[in-house]
C-alpha cells in the first residue's frame, strides 16, 4: 500500500536520520496511522491529495476526543510528516504547516499569578539549608521556564554569574542557554554559598549536581516535583496544580507583559510556534482590558 510506504520511509528517516528513540517513533506511527484512517473515511487516497479543508475537519474531530496537548502533538506529527515528503518531493504543499490550531474548548495552561508567585518565594527566604534549595529551584523554574525534569539535571557548572546564563539539557536534543535575572543569580548565589555547602557535607565524594537532597545526594525529579507540591500547597493553599505551572507562569507573565512569541518560544526550547501558542490566551485578554480602559468610544 501506498500510504504504508510513506510511513515507513519517515519511520527510516526518524531511526537513521534523527536518531529517535522508539517511544518517539511509536507515537509518529500512530499519530500518522490515525490520520491515514482519517483519509480511508473521508475518500481521500494519498497524502498528496489531503488539502487545507480535510486538515480542518479532521481538526475538528480530533477536537471531539482529545484534549489540547494531544491535538497539539497530533499536528506536529503531521506536520514533520508532511515537511519530509515535500523535502523528498513526494507533495508540493504541507498542508499543515500554516495551520493556527483555534480550540473551541481550549484548555487553558493553568498557571500562578505574579503575587502567588512572589508570596512562595518569599516564604522561602531564609537562612535554612533546605529552605534555600527549594528557593532556588522555584527561583530558576520562573526564571527560566525550564521543565522540571530539565531542572534536576542542572549541574553547578552549568550556572555562569559572569554573564548571567545557565545552560539547560546539555546532553538531550534542545540544548540551550537561557538568561538569569538579577533576583535568581542572588538566590542561586546563596544557596551555593551557604545551603548547598551544608547539604553537600552529609556525603563523602563530591557530587557535582546543583540541586542536592539532605543526604548530599542529587535530587531526583520526582523529589523536586515533590518539593514544588509542598511549598505551594503550605502557602497558597492549592491543590490543583502542576509543577510545571511554575514554567507556564513564566510563559503567561512574559506573553502578558508584551513579550514577543518567538522570544518566549526560544526562552521554553518550543520547537514548534503551535505549542508557544497557548499561552497567546492571556494577552488576548490582557489586550481586551486595555482597549476598554484606553479607548475613548470602547
Amino acid at each position: 500500500m501506498q500510504e504504508q510506504s510513506w510511513l515507513d520511509l519517515f519511520i527510516t528517516y526518524l531511526q537513521l536520520e534523527k536518531n529517535s528513540s522508539i517511544h518517539t517513533m511509536r507515537n509518529y506511527a500512530n499519530d500518522i496511522s490515525d490520520f491515514e484512517v482519517f483519509m480511508k473515511d473521508s475518500q481521500v487516497f494519498c497524502f498528496s491529495d489531503v488539502t487545507v479543508n480535510d486538515v480542518e475537519t479532521y481538526i475538528e474531530m480530533l477536537e471531539r476526543k482529545y484534549s489540547n496537548n494531544t491535538i497539539l502533538r497530533k499536528i506536529s506529527t503531521l506536520r514533520s510528516f508532511y515537511r519530509f515528503h515535500m523535502e523528498e518531493g513526494r507533495v508540493h504543499e504541507n498542508v499543515f504547516s500554516s495551520l493556527t490550531f483555534t480550540k473551541n474548548s481550549e484548555r487553558i495552561p493553568t498557571f500562578f499569578n505574579e503575587k502567588e508567585i512572589m508570596d512562595v518565594l518569599q516564604s522561602l527566604n531564609s537562612s535554612d539549608p533546605i529552605d534555600q534549595r527549594d528557593c532556588a529551584i522555584i527561583e530558576l523554574l520562573y526564571a527560566t521556564g525550564m521543565k522540571v525534569s530539565e531542572c534536576k539535571s542542572i549541574q553547578l557548572g552549568d550556572i555562569d554569574f559572569s554573564i548571567g546564563t545557565v545552560l539547560i539539557d546539555k546532553e538531550g536534543r534542545n540544548e540551550r542557554y537561557s538568561p538569569l535575572g538579577a533576583f535568581a543569580l542572588d538566590v542561586l548565589q546563596k544557596y551555593i554559598n551557604h545551603g548547598r555547602m551544608v547539604l553537600a557535607e552529609k556525603k563523602s565524594q563530591p557530587n557535582g549536581s546543583l540541586f542536592l537532597n539532605f543526604r548530599g545526594g542529587a535530587l531526583s525529579e520526582r523529589s523536586i516535583r515533590a518539593i514544588i507540591h509542598k511549598r505551594v500547597e503550605k502557602v497558597l493553599d492549592k491543590k490543583d496544580f502542576r509543577p510545571n505551572d511554575v514554567r507556564h507562569s513564566l510563559a503567561t507573565h512574559l506573553m502578558n507583559n508584551g513579550a514577543n512569541i518567538r522570544i518566549v518560544r526560544e526562552l521554553l526550547g518550543h520547537k514548534q510556534f503551535l505549542t508557544t501558542q497557548q499561552y497567546t490566551h492571556v494577552s488576548k485578554d490582557r489586550l481586551q482590558d486595555v482597549y476598554k480602559h484606553c479607548h475613548p468610544r470602547a
